[in-house]
């Protein structure tokens, strides 16, 4: 008999035993009871699999996170290849309106993106894109007061070079607002 038949269908065995019957039963009282063993007046109760997920290591993410902060360098470049990476737009502390809350920000760096290397901007922590013409345009930013930050990658994602970081403010019209005056 071939081997590969034979560990096939002892695996199969093997994993229809590890799934468990459960049965539901109610009393006199009218209690309901579930158990893994069948009795007089149990039914059947058919359940789903349970979704595991198998958490990453935390020493395995730390070491990640150090690599991904660590400079990616190769022969030819300096530990920080540009002398500035920030914001020609938004200026920093800067508060302006837009009624629909649409934005553009503006990144460049000092020489120019390397072959490769591409901005990635964040706003509020949170990564909103990336690409090498450093224009990233946002719609329906909400009122209130934002914090943005610039960095460059290499094309395996690694941080080259962290940037400028900027607080800007957005005036939204209110809804409140719009109802009082009319």
């Amino acid at each position: 008999m071939n081997r590969g038949i034979v560990l096939l269908s002892l695996l199969a065995l093997a994993a229809s035993s590890v799934q468990a019957q459960v049965y539901r039963s109610v009393d006199e009282q009218g209690n309901v009871t579930f158990t893994d063993q069948a009795s007089s007046g149990g039914e059947e109760v058919n359940v789903k699999p349970v979704t595991t997920v198998t958490l990453p290591n935390a020493e395995d993410v730390r070491q990640l996170e150090a690599q991904q902060e660590k400079p990616s360098v190769d022969d030819q470049t300096p530990a920080k290849p540009y002398s500035r990476v920030g914001f020609d737009a938004p200026e920093d502390d800067t508060a302006f309106h837009s009624g629909n809350g649409d934005m553009t920000f503006a990144v460049s760096s000092q020489p120019a993106l390397r072959n490769g290397h591409l901005f990635e901007v964040s706003l509020d922590g949170q990564p909103i894109g990336q690409n090498a013409s450093g224009q990233f345009a946002l719609q329906n930013v909400f009122r209130g007061t934002h914090n943005a930050s610039v960095k460059v990658i290499d094309r395996d994602g690694r941080i080259v070079q962290s940037g400028q970081s900027i607080t800007f403010t957005i005036h939204r019209p209110s809804v409140l607002n719009r109802n009082r005056n009319n």
